[in-house]
Order: C-alpha cells, then sequence, then structure tokens
C-alpha cells in the first residue's frame, strides 16, 4: 500500500484487540446515554421523550460511527473497493446506520421499527409517578438494545475490513 491508501486505515482499529478497545468504549458511552435518555423518558411532558431520543441518538451514532472510523467522510477515504467492501458488510450484519448521515427521517424508521415500546413508553407517562418509571425503564432499555446493536454492526464491518486488510497486504 502506498502512503495515501495507509493513513485511510488509520481511522479504522487495526486488530482485533483494538476492535475489542473500541467496543467496549462505544458501549459505555451507550449505557452513558441510555441513562440521559430514561431522565428525558421520566418527565410527564408527552413528546420530550422522543425529541430528546432522536437528539441524543443522532449524537450517539455520528460518535460511535466516528470512533470505529465507519463515518460517511471516513469511509469514502478508503480505496473504492475496500467502501464497497465496507458497505456490503453494513448491509450483512444490519447496520443500516453505518457509514451513513444519520438523518431524522432514518431514526423514525428505526423508532418505528420498535414503536410498540415507544407507544408503551408514552402511554406509561399518562399514569402518575409509576408511570414515569415504568416509561424511564422502558426508555432506557429501547435507547439501550438499539445503540449495542449499532456497536455491534460497526465492530464487525471493522473486524470484516481489517480481515480484507490483512489478505491484501
Amino acid at each position: 500500500m502506498n502512503e495515501a491508501q495507509l493513513s485511510d486505515w488509520t481511522l479504522i482499529p487495526g486488530s482485533e484487540q483494538a476492535v475489542s478497545v473500541v467496543r467496549e468504549r462505544c458501549r459505555q458511552m451507550v449505557r452513558k446515554r441510555a441513562t440521559m435518555a430514561a431522565g428525558f423518558s421520566a418527565v410527564p411532558v408527552p413528546g420530550l421523550d422522543l425529541v430528546s431520543d432522536i437528539s441524543l441518538f443522532t449524537k450517539l451514532i455520528d460518535e460511535v460511527n466516528s470512533e470505529f472510523g465507519l463515518t460517511e467522510k471516513q469511509i469514502l477515504r478508503l480505496q473504492p473497493k475496500y467502501r464497497l467492501l465496507a458497505y456490503q458488510a453494513a448491509v450483512g450484519v444490519g447496520g443500516m446506520m453505518v457509514g451513513k448521515l444519520v438523518t431524522r427521517d432514518l431514526l423514525l424508521l428505526l423508532f418505528k421499527k420498535v414503536g410498540v415500546r415507544i407507544a408503551s413508553k408514552t402511554a406509561a407517562k399518562l399514569v402518575p409517578v409509576a408511570g414515569s418509571v415504568v416509561s424511564a425503564a422502558i426508555g432506557f432499555t429501547v435507547f439501550r438494545k438499539l445503540g449495542y446493536q449499532h456497536v455491534e454492526a460497526c465492530a464487525r464491518v471493522a473486524e470484516k475490513l481489517n480481515q480484507a486488510r490483512t489478505v491484501s497486504v
């Protein structure tokens, strides 16, 4: 590989151990944001939780993608064959937000997939105090689950790119 091609790889964790370290750092980030989302879910104002979830999740996805070297801009810096491999790997692992610019519409599509839980969370707010606690618990669980799924998708894409890099070197 030439110098320019090497610099493109420096953004992606370069070994299985490095991927594991980034994975755990991102999982901690997910737990922290899920706790924040739960706090907003506990506030008995309908709609506040959805707005905060979208905002928190957008930032989380961007940060996780960046940690793994898999933002849209970072992937575009790869050679075309590795860029294609990154997108194929993302599709293969179900990572619909890996390497993508996260938009409100994309997140709403994702949240629709877990719509029953969101509806339960909103309905729970109508019950004083206990409803807020249930809403917060549901919010935390959904946010954490979606966040963890994205972290795992990014980790698998990074691992596949590392395998391809090892084969081509």
